[in-house]
């Protein structure tokens, strides 16, 4: 059914090229299945849609993190950027304050949210869609970008590869992923995984929508004890020292404790595994290390 102006809502994109049929639902071009593995994902995006929207918060904290991770210009009109795993536009919304033409998918229904957060940019376009079968031309993105989603596929290292082919000769790729250590592996997520991402997922959340809240005292309190060794004693994760308000910590820290819990696939990576990822794909400029979400790595693509 089209709108006034001629945007189409409901309806069937059919591929030109092979006659393959897809549907377009919300406004949105759907790729895949509505309901797959990262559903956990669209579910907390969509209750979640403005939490961590920097316009929401109005700290510059998913700003901080892309520059901080990419090393990019904060202006490069002209250039075309993908964006793989938006979730709800957090940092789509950085993106394409860039100036850049940014295409952005994810797996979920996170696009809805995403569509409602930054649908009215003209230099977006938004699907939903799987990082191991990205309905685009190869080799046609002047940069690519992808922060907090390889350990949540099912094979991290094969969705890398594939991200590496729509990178042109000379562009730039940007990845992070969780850390891989002994730190990292001590700490009560990795221990109740193998319970909570079994749950329905209402029902984990309703249970983190009531106990979060009432453990972000101590939380805060072993954070300036003992840091962020401190704060992995507790539970959940909480973001005080970020200078949110409390009742916009009380959000993240519901959101993230869910998005620590839920996920069906949770794999963290070396700084060895990534360097090797670069390598193996023949990558110029490499700079892998240690980021503010795990293992951050950056390269140019050969040719």
């Amino acid at each position: 059914m089209g709108t006034e102006d001629g945007w189409i809502e409901e309806g069937v994109i059919e591929c030109g090229k092979c006659s393959v049929k897809y549907r377009l639902t919300r406004g949105l071009p759907r790729f895949v299945p509505e309901l797959n593995y990262a559903d956990t994902f669209g579910f907390q995006w969509n209750i979640h849609a403005k939490t961590q929207l920097d316009s929401y918060s109005g700290l510059p904290i998913s700003r901080n993190r892309v520059f901080e991770v990419t090393q990019w210009d904060k202006k490069i009109h002209g250039e075309r950027i993908l964006e793989a795993g938006s979730g709800a536009g957090r940092f789509t919304e950085v993106l394409l304050g860039t100036g850049a033409d940014v295409v952005s998918f994810d797996y979920s229904k996170a696009v809805d949210a995403n569509y409602k957060n930054n649908g009215a940019c003209e230099n977006l376009n938004l699907f939903q869609g799987d990082i191991f079968n990205i309905p685009l031309e190869p080799a046609s993105f002047d940069r690519v970008f992808c922060l907090g989603v390889l350990q949540h596929t099912p094979d991290p290292k094969a969705a890398f590869a594939n991200l590496c082919r729509y990178v042109r000769p000379g562009g730039m790729l940007a990845v992070d992923v969780y850390s891989r250590n002994l730190a990292a592996w001590i700490q009560w997520k990795y221990l109740l995984r193998p319970i909570t991402k079994r749950m329905e997922k209402q029902s984990l959340y309703n249970l983190i929508e009531s106990l979060a809240p009432m453990l972000v005292p101590a939380a805060r309190i072993f954070r300036k004890i003992a840091g962020r060794a401190g704060a992995r004693l507790i539970p959940i994760v909480e973001y005080s020292h970020l200078g949110l308000s409390p009742e916009l910590n009380r959000q993240w820290a519901i959101l993230d404790t869910f998005d620590m819990y839920s996920p069906a696939h949770d794999h963290p990576q070396s700084l060895t595994d990534v360097r090797h990822w670069f390598e193996t794909e023949g990558f110029l400029d490499i700079n892998v290390r240690n980021g503010p979400n795990g293992v951050v790595g950056t390269g140019k693509k050969s040719g």
